[in-house]
């Protein structure tokens, strides 16, 4: 009788093992984020130049067009805040829920968000190149024409997002999940996924999507998205 070789974790990503048949690694969900029951209301009338806020709620604040060197947010419920056209060097966003509101033309040079949900934000046109996403969900958000270029997405999950002509160039991503999403004329040049999936989700006119090597999708996602699966691997379509 042959025996069979088991394979322990520290060897089940060695390269010399590729092509042998071994069980993909689970996709990881996003931990939630960690916030007090009780959160104080935020001071009114608060300036983005380094605001820095912690076990706050934050409700209508229009920052919109603003300048800032520095904003970090922790452990805060932000409602219908106004960032659109703001520019910001260094956000750090830790433990936070962020519900409706704009985010739209957002400039943020360094930014970090750590178990973060948004939900119903429009962030149509945000440039967040270099951003680090660690446990992060996005619900209903509209992220069109937006910049992720050279951004590091660990544990993240978009659920009925709009990514139209969204720019994941040079982007890393690991365990992310687009689930019913829309991320037509969407740009993966140089992009790497390691454990990603979509589902339900249109990938027509996808630049580079070869770059999509690897990503999971049920086989009806996969008819679907036939014409430009064809085109990463070369195949011309005729009639």
């Amino acid at each position: 009788m042959r025996a069979k070789l088991a394979l322990t974790a520290p060897f089940a990503d060695s390269p010399h093992l590729e092509g042998l048949d071994l069980p993909p690694k689970p996709l990881k969900n996003p931990d939630p984020p960690d916030i007090p029951a009780e959160l104080q209301p935020a001071p009114a009338g608060p300036t983005l130049d380094k605001l820095s806020l912690e076990g706050a709620r934050l409700e209508r604040a229009d920052f919109s067009g603003q300048v800032s060197s520095e904003t970090r947010l922790d452990q805060c419920r932000l409602i219908q805040t106004d960032l659109s056209g703001a520019t910001i060097a260094r956000m750090l966003v830790r433990d936070a829920v962020v519900t409706g509101g704009s985010w739209a033309n957002l400039r943020v040079q360094e930014m970090q968000l750590r178990r973060v949900t948004l939900a119903g934000v429009r962030m149509t046109g945000a440039t967040l190149a270099t951003a680090v996403f660690e446990d992060v969900s996005l619900t209903d958000c509209r992220i069109d024409l937006a910049s992720l270029r050279s951004a590091k997405l660990t544990r993240v999950r978009f659920e009925r997002c709009r990514l139209d002509e969204i720019d994941f160039g040079g982007a890393k991503l690991g365990s992310v999940a687009f689930i019913d999403c829309i991320l037509v004329k969407s740009l993966w040049t140089d992009a790497t996924l390691t454990t990603c999936e979509m589902r339900g989700t249109d990938i027509s006119g996808a630049g580079n999507p070869e770059r999509l090597r690897g990503v999971r999708m049920p086989w009806p996602d996969v008819l679907a998205s036939a014409g430009v699966l064809a085109a990463a691997v070369g195949i011309e379509v005729v009639d």
